[in-house]
């Protein structure tokens, strides 16, 4: 059974919607749902996750401004409260994770710990 939730545990900022509707525009993203998580790695002990992916019978879903978000249940609680915004500068290019519940994070700003 598919559980859906009404709001998502992370915010986007516009800098980051806007490169996720246009990453989503692409051709061979059709059936495609943005996937938010954690994966266990990197040099902080969790890595995120974020890309597109199918949904899988274990995904919760949620919608950000016409989003579709899916993750798994039990990476809500290291993602609640998290901003994801886009960088296009000079000096830093991609999606950027402000964790409230990161107890450190590394240089590369892709791995925490909590």
């Amino acid at each position: 059974m598919t559980d859906i939730i009404t709001a998502a545990p992370v915010t986007f900022t516009e800098g980051a919607l806007k490169e996720i509707r246009q990453l989503q525009a692409q051709p061979d993203m059709e059936g495609m749902m943005l996937r938010v998580g954690v994966k266990g790695g990197g040099c902080s002990g969790l890595s995120y996750v974020l890309g597109f992916d199918k949904k899988e019978d274990d995904d919760v879903e949620s919608e950000v401004q016409g989003i579709p978000v899916i993750m798994k249940k039990a990476h809500g609680m290291y993602l609640l409260g998290m901003e994801i915004d886009y960088a296009s500068g000079l000096n830093a290019r991609g999606f950027i994770f402000n964790n409230p519940n990161a107890s450190s994070s590394c240089g590369c700003g892709t791995s925490f710990a909590v």
